[in-house]
């Protein structure tokens, strides 16, 4: 695994981390489910257990008392402890016969007579005698001339009977029910998650490939493997892979349409280009000669009338040249021949030769070297890059200066154009580098096509340089070249160099006839 595909999927693996797993945590949440309702079930089934006790504790002690009165009421005094004693040995109840008072009639009592009262005031309810839970009831005598109650006390145990084998039913039917559950959970879960993990090995087969053009839509498509929502998630995918699929065949075909019109489009105007170089050159040709005046002497009117052919054609011819400079690089036909270049001494040749271009204007052209610097470049090209932007620069001062420094940044040279002039909008300062694009309005600018910038950069871009521009409006522009400084070729000697101004001077005009 290489290191960009470690560090593209870091984040995947870290967001699984961050999930739960579904295999363990399923079975968990159902048995925390099945636990709470199994005790929620318990709970109330213990509730009514105990609530039923109670009710049947409570009916009981009251039939018993009613029937104990009434068997006291016909019974002699003499024999009724007798009675009472034998009611209690068959119900297994206790019974108190009582005066309104709170005495009983009886040697042994397991209540104080104070708690008697209390008991024959509220008729029934629940007291603990003795550590033991018991139901109570309280039933008058129907003899009036005696006034005698009959309590009677049926034990109601909390928790009620049957509380254990209850509590133990629930708690086996509940481990067979949640073996049930989480069996059947892992095995959904398991299922599920061997779906998706077969989906997703699916989808990193296609993301392998890079493209599904080849074989198709159905040839990448991911096999439907169940009915539940990873179906309905897989249908959805393929949909999707279909759809992605279509899109990409269209894609490529557009993509080959316009790459195709592109060449077309290069090819034709380079060779209109080249084309419509052969006439111009003929008429420059013919003109430069007559402007020798070998034929015989020219009046005032014809000399200007052929500076202005001579001038039109050569702006034609620049103009063809920079059609014939961005179809070359756009085809990639365009090739540098790299040499060492004395950088100070090519920009100090194209100040020298802009400063006419100034006529009565007050602008001054200069240049200034920080220090040497050589650059491995094309001369021609780094000669046309400078001369560009020197030139652009004189066309938008009207009065100022204008101003080249060269020096070091690092491992780059530097050259920077500054001007004075007019400046470069915020707006229009992002698009001036695309072709067929001209800063300023139309009253400003001088005839061109719009591509001059455009080729600058592109050379500069092409040598492994860069370039780029500030400018404020009202107080001018900066444009700025980094190029690639001599330590980036063959390490020529330096003593071996010839600086740019001791080339002849017909080598040079010849340079600049091919510029």
């Amino acid at each position: 695994m290489t290191a960009e595909s470690a560090a593209a999927d870091a984040p995947r693996a870290t967001g699984t981390k961050r999930r739960w797993p579904l295999l363990p945590i399923a079975p968990i949440i159902v048995a925390a489910v099945g636990i709470a309702t199994a005790a929620a079930i318990a709970w109330v089934a213990l509730s009514q257990l105990q609530s039923s006790s109670d009710q049947a504790a409570s009916s009981r002690s009251r039939a018993l008392a009613t029937v104990l009165a009434a068997r006291v009421a016909a019974t002699p005094i003499a024999h009724r402890p007798a009675l009472v004693a034998q009611m209690s040995r068959a119900t297994g109840a206790t019974f108190l016969l009582a005066r309104p008072d709170g005495f009983v009639e009886s040697d042994v009592s397991p209540l104080g007579r104070e708690t008697v009262e209390v008991l024959l005031t509220d008729g029934e309810g629940f007291l603990s005698v003795e550590g033991v839970r018991q139901r109570y009831a309280v039933a008058t005598l129907a003899d009036r001339r005696e006034p005698l109650s009959v309590v009677a006390l049926v034990e109601a145990p909390s928790p009620a009977v049957g509380t254990v084998r209850l509590t133990n039913a629930v708690g086996l039917l509940t481990v067979l029910l949640l073996g049930v559950a989480i069996t059947v959970t892992l095995v959904f879960v398991r299922t599920a998650r061997e779906d998706v993990g077969y989906v997703t090995q699916r989808l990193e087969e296609l993301a392998a490939r890079g493209s599904v053009d080849g074989e198709g839509a159905a040839g990448a498509s991911v096999p439907l493997r169940s009915l539940d929502q990873v179906g309905l998630l897989t249908q959805a995918l393929n949909t999707l892979i279909e759809r992605f699929a279509a899109a990409e065949r269209s894609y490529r075909a557009d993509l080959r349409a316009a790459a195709q019109l592109d060449r077309e489009r290069s090819h034709f105007l380079a060779g209109l280009s080249h084309e419509l170089r052969t006439p111009l050159n003929a008429i420059l040709g013919f003109t430069h000669l007559l402007e020798s005046e070998d034929d015989g002497p020219l009046s005032d009117d014809a000399k200007e009338s052929l500076a202005t052919i001579r001038a039109s054609g050569e702006h034609l011819k620049s103009l063809i040249d920079d059609i014939i400079d961005l179809s070359a690089m756009e085809t990639g036909q365009l090739r540098l021949s790299r040499v060492v270049v004395d950088v100070p001494g090519v920009a100090s040749e194209v100040v020298r030769e802009a400063q006419p271009a100034v006529k009565n204007r007050p602008v001054e052209v200069s240049m200034k070297m920080e220090s040497p610097a050589f650059a491995w470049a094309d001369p021609r090209r780094i000669r046309q890059v400078i001369t560009n932007l020197v030139s652009n620069a004189v066309k938008a001062t009207a009065e100022g200066s204008v101003k080249v420094t060269v020096g070091h940044e690092e491992d780059m040279v530097r050259i920077d154009v500054t001007d004075t002039g007019r400046g470069i909008a915020p707006s229009v300062l992002a698009t001036i580098f695309e072709p067929y694009r001209q800063a300023g309005d139309a009253a400003a600018r001088r005839g061109g096509a719009g591509l001059g910038l455009a080729i600058t950069r592109r050379l500069v871009v092409l040598h492994g340089g860069s370039m780029d521009a500030r400018s404020e409006l009202g107080r001018g522009s900066v444009f700025t070249v980094r190029l690639p400084d001599e330590t980036h070729s063959a390490r020529v000697p330096r003593d071996s160099l010839v600086p740019f101004s001791d080339v002849p001077e017909e080598i040079r005009a010849a340079e600049r006839s091919q510029s």
